[in-house]
């Protein structure tokens, strides 16, 4: 699993973009009922969110889902990523679909309520 630097703060320690990332999974996640929701913002500013999506035939992390809605839109490259999830590290899978895009797009981790737990940043 990817190291998780610890939040010294709650999520008004990111940035203002950083923080709608953040909101957007939060979204993404309560609209659905889902273990998880992300949020990844392109090179352009856009932005993309998702929830996990776990059926019988298809699993997929709901950030692996953000960066695939981002690569099938053009992006080429991610800013920076947020999952909201009651898990209390990031899972490799949307870890490695981030770093396909980005080697080092900071990937922000929030509890169910949003609070930051820590960052992601290699």
């Amino acid at each position: 699993m990817p190291d998780l630097t610890p939040a010294t703060a709650d999520s008004s320690a990111l940035s203002a973009e950083d923080n709608k990332l953040v909101t957007l999974a939060r979204s993404a996640r309560a609209r659905v009922g889902a273990v998880e929701g992300a949020a990844v913002r392109d090179q352009d500013g856009r932005t993309y969110a998702a929830a996990t999506v776990a059926l019988p035939s298809l699993a997929v992390t709901a950030l692996q889902l953000a960066v695939a809605s981002a690569a099938a839109s053009g992006a080429t490259k991610i800013e920076a990523a947020a999952v909201v999830t009651e898990a209390s590290e990031l899972d490799g899978a949307g870890h490695a679909a981030v770093r396909d895009l980005s080697g080092d797009a900071p990937i922000h981790v929030a509890g169910p309520t949003g609070a930051l737990l820590g960052t992601v940043t290699a």
